[in-house]
């Protein structure tokens, strides 16, 4: 977790040491919650990158194992119901897996209770439902995804019973909306950390963070000069990491 109110500080030491205008409370919120989102979606690009040149014989074990320490803050399991159609968590930002439980009684943690839901395409569908071979059962059920909503399929080609608590799924969520809140003090914003948020990602990403905000004060706030400072600002801190 990276302290909002300290990334804030730093974006307006940078931006009024340059002499380029004062970011107000309100762009700040808007370009932290973009800045922080620019960031996450990056580890997933990292991620793939890196793994299929580790493939190729280069070798990334410790940046994958720190991606993924990185991205394990927002894994995140749920029990939900069957009734017939059901509902991926609405902070969902990839899904993991789903499974249905052996024993509705029982945890999801190890998932050793439960027998995992293969996903099967829309335009598949049909062929699957058709095909002797990989008809769905209970032993191995089936899932098709309907927008928001999800549809189990499991023995003689007919929806699964309603359960309770029967469902597992494993997904990655977004990150919380970031919020420096603030009262207004003869005129002037001071902050107020209840009712402040704080951003969610890893503690090393605090300087990645206040770099982003600047360049993109720069670009969307049209402060050009904060552009090239937070360039200059990340090409030292890659120099740093690659030292």
């Amino acid at each position: 977790m990276v302290n909002v109110d300290t990334v804030y500080q730093r974006v307006l030491a940078l931006a009024n040491k340059e002499q380029r205008g004062y970011i107000t409370p309100l762009e700040f919120n808007l370009l932290a919650n973009q800045a922080q989102m620019d960031i996450f979606e990056q580890y997933f690009y990292d991620l793939n990158q890196f793994a299929l040149e580790e493939e190729s014989g280069i070798e990334f074990s410790s940046t994958i194992d720190t991606l993924d320490e990185k991205i394990e803050i927002f894994q995140l399991s749920t029990v939900t119901d069957h009734q017939t159609v059901a509902a991926f968590p609405t902070d969902m930002y990839r899904l993991g897996e789903i499974g249905l439980l052996v024993n509705p009684l029982s945890v999801p943690s190890a998932s050793l209770n439960a027998v995992l839901i293969e996903h099967v395409s829309q335009d598949k569908f049909l062929k699957v439902l058709n095909s002797p071979l990989a008809t769905p059962s209970n032993n191995r059920p089936i899932y098709v995804r309907q927008g928001d909503f999800f549809v189990v399929w499991g023995d003689n080609k007919s929806i699964l019973p309603d359960c309770i608590d029967c469902l597992f799924i494993t997904y990655i969520r977004q990150p919380r909306k970031v919020e420096w809140g603030y009262n207004v003090v003869v005129g002037k914003a001071l902050y107020n950390g209840t009712k402040s948020t704080n951003f969610e990602l890893h503690s090393s990403e605090q300087t990645k963070l206040v770099i982003k905000i600047l360049e993109l004060a720069g670009i969307v706030i049209n402060k050009p000069g904060l552009v090239s400072i937070a360039a200059q600002k990340e090409a030292s801190k890659v120099q740093q990491e690659k030292a």
